[in-house]
């Protein structure tokens, strides 16, 4: 069973210096109908304008993940973290007890644009904990890429609940498969361009909702960018 979330149901706020769509409820967008999908529990897509930003603010009992798409952004957190990411980086913090960060376009003249990716903590009051790696986005064309991991496996960034996040860059013709194992399900986003999913037309900020399937097929159908979630 797939059940698409197309783009132009998303919730969406402009903010002047923030343009945001979120796939689930977030802050005064409320979907009874899109809270979470099992244990992901945010996607907002973020445009920010330079010289622009979140001021500090808390988080707790979440593991967030940022995920730059173009331009860049600067960090800063309470656990004494600073730090530029950019596209090929991706960047976690496991909020646990509670953790304090903002974040911020340091370009005077480029917007950021980028993914804020929150999952529920497999437990409550873990420790905070910050983590930044770099990938070869060489590795993503027409190949699915473990990006995050609970176990860490394959140098992908470690999150504290049993998520495997997948990255994929498709060219015109070209498909990746994933196995789904029977007590799985997925989430699979599309970042850029267009795809079929099991047949099914998704395209640029559409999102799905897979279970009961025993595999994905993610065909490209023009150049596109796409997040895969193997969930429990």
């Amino acid at each position: 069973m797939i059940t698409k979330r197309p783009s132009n149901e998303r919730g969406h706020a402009n903010h002047g210096w923030l343009d945001t769509y979120h796939t689930f409820s977030f802050g005064n967008y409320f979907d009874p109908e899109h809270t979470h999908f099992r244990a992901l529990r945010v996607i907002n897509e973020d445009w920010v304008d330079p010289g622009r930003g979140f001021p500090t603010h808390p988080h707790n009992d979440m593991e967030i993940l940022t995920y730059v798409l173009e331009g860049e952004l600067e960090h800063e957190d309470s656990m004494g973290n600073g730090s530029v990411i950019r596209p090929g980086q991706v960047q976690t913090m496991t909020a646990g007890t509670g953790i304090t960060h903002s974040e911020y376009n340091p370009s005077p003249d480029n917007p950021v644009h980028l993914l804020q990716i929150w999952m529920m903590s497999e437990e409550k009051g873990l420790t905070p904990g910050y983590g930044e790696y770099t990938f070869d986005t060489d590795a993503r064309k027409n190949n699915l890429q473990l990006i995050a991991s609970r176990d860490g496996r394959d140098s992908s960034a470690i999150i504290h609940q049993d998520i495997s996040l997948y990255t994929t860059l498709l060219a015109p013709g070209e498909t990746v498969e994933h196995p789904l194992a029977p007590d799985r399900h997925a989430w699979v986003q599309v970042v850029s361009g267009k795809i079929k999913l099991n047949g099914l037309d998704l395209e640029t900020g559409d999102g799905a909702a897979v279970s009961e399937e025993t595999s994905l097929t993610l065909a490209g159908q023009e150049e596109a960018e796409v997040l895969l979630f193997d969930l429990p």
